[in-house]
């Protein structure tokens, strides 16, 4: 079996194995969006997928429905709900990326998608080898900029510093990931995401 083949065998595998234990939490959480603030419970947005295609992912709607503003969130954002910070802090907004998974359009593991207009800023060649893989719900830059929000809000222009400083280390994790995955790397990376939201080091 190829290593792409591989790869979709392990998303499938986990993520149909997961949907009982999900779609329950993912119901609940649903309705507690919907009585938190007005407005549908999912969040869409296009995303730059495999190939430069583009994508619709999903997510938990974790700001107010007319919540425009930055792409770029800084923790503190008045535009997040009181359900939306909690989803946020616990990274369970992303759970609904499942169906994405189950698409095809995403992998449980690889580059987190960019909206098109920050994937456009990366060099030609990184971008081509990032895009040559699905992106994934989680990886080694989601691991380590898991309060990323934090970090912005002590900026004065959080959107520069994700484009200056954020950017690029996210891009160096993205490469090393391209070059050098594997299906057990990707389940070294989901436990590794599963510790890191249970704050464990």
């Amino acid at each position: 079996m190829s290593s792409d083949l591989a790869k979709r065998a392990l998303d499938l595998g986990l993520t149909l194995a997961a949907l009982p234990l999900a779609l329950p939490l993912m119901a609940a959480i649903a309705l507690w969006v919907r009585l938190d603030s007005p407005g549908p419970a999912l969040f869409r947005q296009e995303r730059v997928g495999r190939g430069g295609r583009p994508f619709c992912i999903h997510k938990f709607r974790t700001m107010r429905a007319d919540g425009a503003g930055p792409q770029v969130t800084a923790a503190g954002d008045a535009r997040v709900t009181r359900a939306g910070r909690w989803l946020r802090r616990t990274k369970l907004d992303e759970l609904p990326q499942l169906i994405d998974v189950l698409k095809g359009d995403m992998s449980l593991v690889g580059p987190r998608p960019e909206v098109p207009r920050f994937m456009a800023l990366y060099p030609d060649e990184a971008r081509r080898r990032i895009l040559s893989v699905r992106p994934g719900i989680t990886d080694r830059a989601a691991i380590e900029f898991r309060d990323e929000e934090r970090l912005l809000a002590t900026a004065d222009d959080p959107e520069r510093i994700y484009v200056e400083q954020v950017m690029p280390a996210k891009q160096r994790h993205y490469l090393d990931y391209v070059a050098h995955h594997s299906v057990a790397s990707d389940l070294r990376i989901l436990l590794d995401t599963l510790r890191a939201i249970a704050g464990r080091p």
